[in-house]
């Protein structure tokens, strides 16, 4: 028989594993999914019994979430990829906490961590990709000094592979959500935005930019069945950037459908729970963890069918998925939620199902089995 997974970095944890001190690095300055996840993971992690130490942006959401939280955190700021001197500040902080990984999270984190990492070889590097993009500068960043890529989805691996990154040096780990360990009370958007009792309410949930499909909405709006546009609501849930072009006043222009744009929200989960079905007109996506939290609530989504969702959604199992672009498509997927309530619970029980496979402690279970892979050899 031959040596045992990790015996060589065995210790006295109650797991028989090694303690980590990992070194998580985060260049985000908003809170979004990818700074969720750093978050998720690095408390994952320590009730795990390993050390976590999250470097992030001065004055980051991320930062005062994980000081918030009792994590070990420090701040850096990262200015660009190719920051000297925040590798620097970075490369002493590396030294005087003798992490045993290093996990970068996004890529101008990715360059800072190249330069601060210069001359230091045994400390393996562990890179996460959360979009599925081809990358850029793949000599300079995506080298051998790159011990290990997480990707969040087979899309976002398939991206990778094209811009020529061997599939052996990449695992795919999905991204997770916290699942809601009780019943989450609904947000009452009716009574709160003067809708009518009988009005169904469609969300769009996340950062407002325009790779979410903004742009979108309003053909979808107009490719609904009239029933449906008398009945429907629409609220967006998540940061005003981009809002600019669709709205006015929080009311997009010239929609068959009452819209408003409520900004921020700290009480997600109550957010979310409150509507009837998720629009999710997005034009690209890693994965879809606020489609992911929709469907741990029961809330059946609709969305294109590109990058990471296809491995999210199943199609009329989970919610609905139609041919990325196609809004007329996209409203006659709208229009059969809004009309059928039958379909809605049938559609919200399995993305219930569904959502618990991608619970944020089997994401922390195997990105540790990632840390301890490389660990051993």
């Amino acid at each position: 028989m031959g040596p045992r997974p990790f015996q060589g970095i065995r210790r006295q944890t109650g797991r028989g594993l090694k303690r980590l001190r990992v070194l998580h690095l985060d260049s985000g300055t908003t809170w979004r999914g990818g700074q969720r996840q750093v978050l998720l993971l690095a408390l994952g992690l320590r009730d795990r019994g390993h050390e976590p130490f999250v470097i992030g942006a001065p004055d980051s959401p991320l930062v005062a979430r994980a000081r918030g939280a009792g994590l070990a955190v420090a701040s850096i700021r990262m200015k660009g990829d190719w920051d000297v001197a925040a590798a620097r500040r970075l490369r002493a902080r590396m030294r005087a906490w003798k992490a045993d990984v290093v996990h970068a999270h996004d890529a101008r984190s990715h360059a800072v961590a190249l330069m601060a990492l210069i001359g230091s070889r045994e400390t393996p590097f562990i890179v996460t990709r959360r979009v599925p993009f081809t990358p850029k500068s793949v000599r300079m960043k995506y080298g051998e000094r790159v011990t290990r890529f997480i990707a969040i989805s087979r899309a976002v691996r398939d991206a990778m592979v094209a811009s020529g990154i061997a599939p052996s040096r990449i695992d795919i780990v999905h991204s997770g959500v916290k699942l809601p360990a009780a019943r989450v009370a609904p947000r009452a958007w009716r009574s709160e935005l003067g809708w009518p009792a009988d009005s169904i309410v469609c969300g769009v949930v996340g950062a407002m930019t325009a790779e979410k499909g903004l742009a979108s909405l309003n053909d979808i709006a107009i490719a609904l069945s009239s029933k449906a546009q008398r009945v429907a609501r629409l609220v967006l849930i998540g940061g005003t950037t981009g809002l600019a072009a669709a709205s006015t006043n929080g009311k997009q222009v010239a929609s068959p459908v009452e819209t408003r744009a409520v900004g921020f929200v700290e009480e997600i989960s109550s957010a979310i729970a409150g509507l009837d079905v998720l629009w999710h007109p997005s034009r690209a996506e890693g994965l879809g963890t606020s489609v992911i939290d929709a469907m741990a609530l029961g809330v059946p989504p609709i969305a294109f069918a590109v990058g990471g969702l296809l491995e999210v959604i199943e199609h009329d199992v989970s919610g609905l998925l139609v041919a990325p672009g196609d809004t007329a498509a996209f409203g006659r997927a709208a229009t059969r939620l809004i009309e059928d309530p039958a379909l809605r619970e049938r559609l919200g029980l399995a993305a219930r199902a569904r959502a618990s496979e991608f619970d944020a402690a089997t994401m922390t279970l195997r990105i540790e089995a990632v840390y301890y892979a490389v660990l051993a050899g």
